[in-house]
């Protein structure tokens, strides 16, 4: 056995020994093992918009089932222009500059891929959605990570070090990702955080790669600004964004990614060889979306916010220290009141015996000591799976 396991290894690339498979997602089967509610995972449990889905049976009726254009149907590349224009005052170029992909993890990989060299280095602020690492080790580079850390208090925001952020710029660095709103935290980066970031990527001729898929999705008054519509950084900004969290479809993986029209190029290489294209109906589908009114999008935001005003308070009488998000739909909490040795223990007491899945909090770090007393619950989800939620965590019983 030994000798044939040797043998395996020798067939397997380096590459994938940095990294584990998707813990989210392996939550996601505890809980069909389980029988648990799923809070791990960031997908919708109500229906999509239905004149969103009207638009897709359209275009399937339509017989819009071959291949799009490889870097996206001409409808939603100029959806997506348009309300780069109208949402953050950035001019694109539709046929330049839009790259529709497989969602936007595909969008960010395929990014990666097109930038990065051997010896190149990417800046990742942690804790960080898990795909940033592994995308950085499959494209050759070197990740470098800056911490944000927690609030003192439950209401804060989450915090970085300049000095720190400063010194992880080096003469090898080729990006900074920045993700805002944030998975997992919930932070929005002010104007003067991106400011402060964009100096740097002057500075040092860094390029920024920002995640924006959250950017509807807003609480507390609190704004996104896109990176992109900083002066200075509209040459040196690669903005990624999709439909899956604005429009509930997360499973139709349709996303996209804006780039200067020379970088563009090469992303469009990289994503014509690893899917050729998006799902060409669904594309049409996303024209219809982007045009939707912006009473849609307001709605979308005060929605999720009584979500998430629903489900931390329930999470704070469990037991539970929440650090409340201003965007996306996440809450990130600390669980030192229960008395158990990690998070992973934890999550696999939750799962298995009160029936709720979170995802541990140190699949979001590079040391897994850092997340140790950390879980993330996803809030997307019906009133009546909160409530349910929140009934299974009044059992969980605090330490001493």
């Amino acid at each position: 056995m030994a000798e044939l396991a040797a043998r395996q290894k020798h067939f397997l690339s380096d590459k994938v020994s940095h990294f584990t498979e998707s813990v989210i997602r392996e939550m996601t089967r505890q809980a069909m093992l389980y029988g648990a509610i799923n809070l791990a995972q960031g997908f919708p449990d109500f229906p999509a918009p239905a004149e969103i889905k009207k638009a897709a049976q359209e275009a399937i009726g339509a017989d819009v089932n071959q291949y799009a254009i490889t870097w996206g149907a001409k409808s939603l590349r100029g959806a997506i222009a348009r309300q780069m224009q109208s949402g953050h005052g950035v001019a694109v170029d539709p046929e330049k500059q839009v790259t529709v992909c497989c969602g936007s993890t595909e969008a960010m990989i395929s990014t990666l891929l097109a930038i990065c060299n051997a010896g190149d280095e990417v800046i990742i602020f942690e804790p960080y959605y898990e795909n940033y690492g592994p995308d950085s080790i499959l494209s050759a580079a070197k990740p470098r990570f800056v911490k944000l850390r927690p609030p003192q208090e439950s209401s804060g925001e989450w915090t970085f070090d300049e000095g720190e952020l400063r010194a992880a710029f080096q003469k090898h660095t080729k990006a900074i990702i920045v993700n805002t709103p944030n998975n997992p935290t919930g932070k929005v980066f002010t104007r003067a955080e991106l400011e402060l970031i964009r100096d740097l990527c002057v500075e040092f001729d860094v390029l920024a790669i920002t995640d924006e898929i959250y950017e509807h999705i807003l609480y507390d008054g609190t704004k996104h600004i896109s990176m992109a519509s900083l002066p200075g950084m509209e040459e040196r900004t690669i903005t990624i964004n999709g439909m899956s969290k604005t429009y509930s479809v997360t499973g139709w993986r349709v996303g996209w990614a804006i780039a200067p029209a020379r970088i563009a190029d090469a992303i469009r290489k990289v994503h014509d060889f690893l899917t050729v294209g998006a799902p060409a109906p669904l594309q049409e589908a996303g024209a219809s979306a982007l045009s939707l009114p912006e009473s849609y999008y307001a709605k979308l935001a005060e929605g999720y916010r009584k979500r998430r005003d629903r489900l931390v308070p329930a999470l704070e009488q469990a037991g539970f220290r929440c650090f409340l998000p201003r965007g996306a739909y996440y809450v990130m909490t600390d669980i030192s009141a229960f008395g158990f040795a990690d998070d992973q223990a934890f999550t696999k007491y939750l799962v298995s015996e009160i029936g709720v899945a979170a995802v541990p909090g140190s699949s979001f770090y590079r040391d897994p000591r850092d997340g140790a007393q950390q879980v993330r619950f996803a809030f997307c989800k019906r009133d009546e799976t909160l409530d349910e939620a929140a009934m299974r965590l009044g059992k969980l019983k605090r330490a001493g």
